[in-house]
């Protein structure tokens, strides 16, 4: 019996990363292909505050949603049929998976930027509902028309707890590499 619960368990897990892995990418890769002119135009809000500040760049935004599209379409070749498919629909399922995380990830992030901005946090100060979580929320959002049979109440958890630490991982790496100025 243990043993059965422990496998739901895991199979759980992985049909959960491998539903978000699109998401991760998408809100990483703007670090490393990131940059250019800022999404917002150096616009100000009435608040006197930016829109959303110099660390949202248009590069940034387009290639976090490549980079969902992307992973989405790798994961279509590799799981496709396999006893691993999450989507059971083929391998153009994973492609607007992709799209849809990525999207979501990126509009995810900005509405967290947005958000620190209207309530004066400075740019690259840390929150971790808006830096760590608030991009997985929109990902769920914008992905639900395809994935709601994957996002079970354990998995919503499971990947809140996961992805807090594996942002908050991530985010001293890329610190250290050099990629970020701040840890967070």
């Amino acid at each position: 019996m243990r043993r059965l619960i422990c496998v739901e368990i895991v199979a759980l897990l992985v049909r959960s990363i491998l539903y978000i892995l699109p998401s991760y990418f998408a809100n990483s890769i703007p670090v490393v292909l990131g940059g250019g002119p800022p999404l917002d135009g150096r616009k100000k809000m009435k608040d006197g505050q930016r829109v959303f500040g110099d660390g949202k760049t248009t590069r940034g935004f387009f290639a976090g949603i490549f980079a969902g599209i992307l992973v989405g379409a790798i994961e279509g070749l590799l799981l496709s049929g396999t006893g691993w498919d999450i989507y059971g629909a083929g391998p153009q399922a994973y492609v607007l998976a992709g799209f849809l995380l990525g999207a979501g990830t990126m509009v995810g992030d900005l509405a967290g930027s947005f958000i620190k901005r209207r309530s004066r946090v400075p740019q690259g100060k840390p929150s971790v509902l808006m830096d760590q979580l608030m991009f997985l929320f929109f990902a769920f959002l914008f992905s639900y028309p395809l994935a709601a049979h994957l996002l079970s109440l354990e998995a919503v958890l499971s990947l809140a707890i996961l992805t807090y630490f594996v942002h908050v991982g991530a985010n001293v790496a890329a610190h250290r590499w050099g990629l970020k100025k701040v840890p967070w």
